[in-house]
């Protein structure tokens, strides 16, 4: 009878702290360690096998608010951390869009990317409209909904605080004018289309402008490069009215692409980390 190996235990405790930062990335080895509860020597020694396998990599993030400070160590897949945690998708769809581009042109793969954002849209809006008006609430609804579909969403605060006392007429609550919320995807599950292929992530920032009534902002890509996808939403205002379903255009002022009006940009001419 032949002998059944058992999983390497460090193997199967290695791909609990790889699972830890596509989920929290980039997250620092004290923050992994506490929630893992791993003591830190522990914790170092793992995250040394993953680094020397080449499956995450350091990123350095200051902790504040205003920047200062030393820049402090964090945690991030890396691209191949990325294919390791899978990409579901198979290689000849590239070369099926592509061959799609050059037979109808780029127009045709416009279209192709629109119809698969269009389904996303119409499963979202009801869980973001369930959560009011809000952008916070809504973005944080948002995440989760990403986060079922494989995307790993989070949403984060960010931010300068207004002065206490000093409100404007373009201010219609306390919630300071600076502050805002980075949503935040860990993971692309068709990061190498969308890196082909880049009316895929200018398709589903459309999708998040609408569904959150904001100009939104794509501060960096899986697809373009970036350790995680980065969407800047702006908080300090009341929603707009969610443009109709299908349509490109991102609401409020954004109606030319140019650098004071960066929401229009394809993201990947936007900043990266």
């Amino acid at each position: 009878m032949a002998q059944i190996v058992s999983p390497d235990p460090d193997e199967r405790t290695r791909d609990r702290v790889l699972s830890a930062v596509l989920e929290r990335g980039p997250v620092s080895a004290a923050e992994l360690g506490n929630s893992l509860g791993f003591t830190p020597a522990a914790m170092r020694r793992h995250l040394d096998a993953l680094s020397s396998e080449g499956l995450i990599e350091v990123k350095r993030v200051r902790g504040s608010a205003t920047g200062a400070g030393r820049p402090a160590r964090r945690y991030v897949l890396s691209r191949r951390g990325q294919s390791k945690m899978g990409n579901d998708y198979l290689d000849i769809a590239t070369a099926a869009l592509a061959q799609l581009g050059e037979a109808a042109g780029p127009q045709a793969i416009e279209d192709f990317a629109r119809t698969r954002f269009s389904g996303m849209e119409e499963r979202y809006r009801p869980i973001v409209e369930a959560a009011g008006p809000d952008l916070e609430a809504r973005a944080q609804a948002l995440a989760g909904a990403l986060t079922a579909d494989g995307f790993v969403g989070s949403t984060k605060t960010v931010g300068m605080p207004q002065a206490r006392g000093v409100r404007t007429a373009s201010t219609p609550s306390s919630r300071p004018t600076m502050l805002s919320v980075q949503l935040c995807q860990g993971h692309c599950p068709i990061q190498g289309l969308a890196s082909a292929f880049p009316a895929f992530c200018d398709q589903e920032t459309g999708v998040f402008a609408r569904l959150l009534g904001v100009d939104v902002r794509r501060l960096s890509t899986l697809a373009g490069g970036g350790h995680v996808c980065t969407t800047h939403i702006p908080l300090g205002r009341a929603t707009a009215a969610p443009a109709a379903s299908g349509s490109t255009a991102v609401p409020a002022a954004a109606d030319s692409a140019s650098p004071s009006n960066p929401a229009t940009l394809s993201i990947h001419q936007q900043g990266r980390p």
